[in-house]
């Protein structure tokens, strides 16, 4: 079992940033890739970002390139999604989730493990 929590969200004015943060327990954080999505009321699940286990790779929604940035720190069992130039439609709640393998990180359906969410709203 891997256990994740985020933290980070809140309400900010568009054009501002945020930084999410995910920590994982239970298992060995460094072997699975981790990813961010986002979801709001009546809407599906939405892949924002996702990255490997070891951080080299990256895959970024083209809704968010350029704008938000992933990272992990394996000491920490920690992966972060930095947030920057933040726009009203980015409102949502923001969920981390965890996988084993690189294969289909933007796919939802392929994390086994999913953190409660963290609220992020953009006012304009």
């Amino acid at each position: 079992q891997v256990q994740l929590v985020e933290s980070g969200g809140g309400l900010v004015q568009a054009g501002g940033s945020l930084r999410l943060s995910c920590a994982a327990s239970g298992r060995t954080f460094s072997n699975y890739a981790m990813g961010w999505f986002r979801q709001t009321p009546g809407k599906e699940r939405e892949f924002v970002a996702a990255i490997s286990w070891g951080g080299g790779i990256t895959y970024y929604a083209d809704s968010v390139k350029g704008r938000f940035t992933i990272s992990r720190d394996n000491a920490k069992d920690t992966v972060y999604m930095q947030m920057s130039s933040l726009k009203p439609e980015d409102t949502a709640v923001y969920y981390c989730a965890a996988k084993l393998g690189t294969k289909s990180m933007g796919d939802g359906a392929a994390y086994g493990y999913w953190g409660q969410g963290t609220q992020v709203t953009v006012s304009s």
